[in-house]
Parts: C-alpha cells; sequence; structure tokens
C-alpha cells in the first residue's frame, strides 16, 4: 500500500466519526493518534543493505521473509559440518545463520511497512493483525475494518484509538468497552450509542460524562467537542 492509499482509508474514517475528511498527514495522523501504538520499526536487512519493517528491533541482524526464502531456495541455510572445539565454536557458526525475519506477511496482499500479517488486505505500518482490512498503524487487531491507531481489539469498524475493545462501530478513543457505537471517549462501557465521554455504564444513549441529554442538546455538544478533538489541543 503506498501513502495516497493509506490518505483515501484515513478520509473514509474520518468521515465516519467526525463527518469531515481527515486534516492531517500520515505523519500527522501518527504523531497524533498512534504516538503510543507498538508497531514496526524500520531496520536494514543485512544481507542487501535495503530497508524494510521489523516487529521487534531488539534482534542485531536481519532478513526479509522474501529474501530470507530466496536464500533458501538458492544457497540453502544448512552448513558443512566441521570441528567444534569449543561453545565459542558453536556460537560463532550459529551467529552466521541466525537473522531475524521482518515482514513477515502470510496469504494477504498490499501491505506495507509491516510485520505479522496474516489473511489481511491494505494495511498501513501494522503489527500483529489478522483478518483485517483497510486500516492503518494497527498492533493486535482481529477483523478490524478501516481502522486506526488501534490495539488488541477485534470486529470493529470505522474507529480509531480503539483499545481492548471489540463490536465497536464510528467510534474515537474507546477502551475495554463493547458494542459501542457513534460515541467518544468511551471507557469501561457496553451497548451504548451516541455517548460522549463516559464510562462503567451500559445500554445508553445520548449521554455525555454520564448525564442523560435530549438528542437536539447532545448533538450540539457534539459538534463543539469534535471541533475540539480536531483542533489538536488535547
Amino acid at each position: 500500500m503506498n501513502k495516497k492509499e493509506a490518505m483515501v482509508i484515513a478520509n473514509k474514517v474520518f468521515e465516519n466519526i467526525f463527518r469531515q475528511k481527515c486534516p492531517y498527514h500520515l505523519e500527522e495522523i501518527l504523531t497524533e493518534f498512534a504516538f503510543d501504538i507498538k508497531l514496526p520499526q524500520k531496520v536494514i536487512d543485512n544481507t542487501t543493505g535495503e530497508e524494510t519493517w521489523a516487529s521487534s528491533i531488539n534482534p542485531t541482524k536481519f532478513i526479509t521473509q522474501k529474501n530470507s526464502e530466496n536464500f533458501n531456495n538458492g544457497k540453502g541455510w544448512m552448513l558443512k559440518k566441521r570441528e567444534i572445539n569449543s561453545l565459542e565454536d558453536i556460537i560463532k557458526l550459529w551467529k552466521k545463520v541466525n537473522f531475524t525475519t521482518t515482514e513477515r506477511i502470510y496469504d494477504s496482499s498490499n501491505i506495507s511497512q509491516s510485520d505479522t500479517i496474516y489473511s489481511s488486505e491494505n494495511l498501513y505500518r501494522c503489527n500483529d493483525c489478522r483478518a483485517c482490512k483497510n486500516s492503518l498503524y494497527l498492533d493486535g487487531g482481529n477483523k478490524l475494518e478501516y481502522c486506526i491507531a488501534s490495539q488488541r481489539s477485534s470486529n470493529s469498524s470505522f474507529c480509531i484509538r480503539v483499545d481492548d475493545s471489540g463490536s465497536c462501530t464510528n467510534s474515537y478513543n474507546v477502551i475495554c468497552s463493547a458494542k459501542i457505537s457513534n460515541s467518544l471517549f468511551i471507557q469501561d462501557c457496553n451497548s451504548l450509542h451516541e455517548c460522549i465521554f463516559c464510562s462503567h455504564i451500559s445500554n445508553r444513549k445520548y449521554c455525555i460524562s454520564n448525564m442523560q441529554f435530549e438528542k437536539e442538546e447532545y448533538f450540539e455538544i457534539k459538534k463543539e467537542i469534535v471541533k475540539w478533538i480536531l483542533s489538536g489541543k488535547k
């Protein structure tokens, strides 16, 4: 996925949540919304010198999955048996073949700057995702679609900053919650629709800070909150 395609996704997500196009560039989205998400980092393939992306940068030697497969189909990874006189000899030989594989992508398509991806498509800078589509800056996603900057969540769509949650739609900043729709800043809740700044409640709509509002006054307040969110003054 290229940056232009990633911005198309970002615009669709922002339009569903905030009713307007994304006012940020990709790098600004990363800084503003994904600042604390564990994402793949850029490293160097030690066999070719090319840039690649890894979930962990703790290892010292890297090789892309593609280059590893090509090497295996060529020279192969097996070494000829030789005399071993010490543990140091064994470790020295191990270092010759011990590369950490990067950009591990399985049964997926159009994946960019990502690592450990399964059965997914159209992802940009994502980590540890399964059956995800059209998303940016994810860590630990399962069946997420049109999501940005989310962690350890599942079965959700058109969301930004959804963490440890499931079955959420058109929502922003949801933590440890389920069945949340069209809502902003929700924590430890269940089955909310059109709620903002709510915690520890269930089966409600048009609530702000755990207070019940009429539909009309709720939407008037929501307009101001959306302006505040997108102003970058949080």
